[in-house]
């Protein structure tokens, strides 16, 4: 089954705490502070793969998390960073937030994006000694990682889509033009899922061509499959409008269809148009279609059963489909950008942080106002029951 959606959790690592160790050695009875550094927590990263066709490999509600940082040890010796978790996903993959918002559009291979960023390391208390403070006796915890809950929606990524009522041959064309073997049969809805299909010319160009499901009355207002199906459109340079000639008004079909897609919106009712008039073998006489308006750039009639008048639809698509848009890129740098960002990403910072003591924990900073909050983050840091918790010039156990 094609899975174009999927809901998943991620959570990055926390960091690991900083060392709390002073150096010990034969004929070095008060070495130094000698903690070292955690290490930084592993972030979980959406990579766009060419080799993947949709998100079946993802389940619903699954959580992703990714390895936590090392504490720091004695000698200086820092922890390792976390390891991270690389989620592959097709390219063309949006991300929204759990607000529905998109954060990221994995529009070509090889595009990254860091959906959970590793929490910072906690220093140790070498990095706190001063002329003063000879023998610092805290160390900092790690931060713990972001966590999200994302909504990943994949919308195909075609040089031309075929679009129209159910039962009108896309299938069928797509076949016909292409290397793509979609089921076909004489009854309507026979596909329920995109297929995507190459198209070869003999100079070595090649399309990509999507059989979107067949669209009904109402599909723009949600009516069947309808907005799952028009968001594949969304991408396609070329909207190739297919229709069955052996209508009696092949023109209504056509109004249908485009009222559903000046409906849904995205650009869709100002897309090129190609109307491609199928099952001509059933008809005595090519049928007669007035193109409406100046986005019906060409009308082919044709016949897939025959095989009449494909081999110069096929060669027209390569003169008909506009150019793809040159990527985007940073400033100032010509390669392509890993993501394309739509929003900036809020500051997760605390206004605090929780440091290690040899007899507890201590907090600086401005600490939450909710007493239970601070407890699961002392907890979250390694804080247990028993443990003296420093705030300001308040000590108290850790109940």
């Amino acid at each position: 089954m094609f899975h174009d959606r999927a809901r998943i959790h991620v959570q990055a690592g926390r960091g690991g705490d900083g060392g709390l160790s002073f150096r010990r050695e034969k004929h070095v009875p008060k070495g130094g502070p000698d903690g070292g550094d955690g290490g930084r927590g592993g972030d979980v990263v959406l990579a766009a793969d060419p080799d993947l066709r949709d998100l079946s490999s993802f389940r619903s509600g699954q959580r992703f998390k990714a390895g936590r940082g090392e504490n720091g040890r004695g000698g200086r010796r820092d922890g390792a960073a976390g390891a991270h978790i690389e989620l592959r996903v097709p390219v063309g993959t949006q991300v929204d937030d759990e607000e529905g918002r998109i954060v990221a559009d994995l529009a070509h291979p090889g595009a990254r994006y860091v959906a959970a960023r590793g929490g910072a390391a906690g220093r140790g208390n070498r990095r706190f000694a001063t002329p003063t403070r000879q023998t610092p006796r805290f160390a900092e915890t790690g931060l713990p990682g972001e966590e999200a809950t994302l909504e990943l929606r994949l919308k195909l990524l075609a040089d031309a889509a075929l679009v129209g009522l159910p039962n009108a041959g896309k299938s069928s064309l797509l076949t016909r033009i292409s290397n793509a073997r979609p089921k076909v049969a004489d009854y309507p809805f026979t596909t329920l899922a995109p297929v995507l299909g190459t198209v070869d010319a003999p100079d070595g160009r090649q399309l990509t061509v999507a059989d979107v499901p067949g669209l009904i009355e109402g599909a723009s207002a949600g009516v069947g499959l309808g907005h799952e199906f028009l968001a594949h459109l969304e991408r396609a340079r070329l909207l190739v409008h297919v229709i069955d000639a052996g209508d009696a008004n092949p023109g209504a079909r056509f109004e249908t269809i485009d009222r559903e897609l000046g409906a849904y919106g995205a650009g869709l009712d100002t897309r090129p148009q190609v109307v491609v008039l199928n099952k001509l073998d059933l008809l005595p006489e090519p049928p007669r279609f007035e193109a409406p308006d100046s986005r019906v750039v060409r009308v082919f009639a044709v016949s897939c059963a025959t095989g009449a008048g494909i081999e110069e639809f096929r060669r027209a698509l390569f003169e008909l489909c506009p150019p793809a848009a040159a990527p985007l890129a940073r400033d100032g740098d010509e390669q392509l950008v890993d993501y394309l960002v739509y929003r900036p990403r809020p500051a997760r910072g605390r206004p605090y942080r929780i440091f290690r003591t040899d007899r507890g924990f201590r907090v600086v900073g401005t600490p939450p106002a909710d007493e239970a909050e601070l407890d699961a983050a002392l907890r979250a840091a390694g804080a247990r029951r028993g443990h003296e918790i420093e705030v300001g010039d308040e000590v108290r156990e850790l109940a």
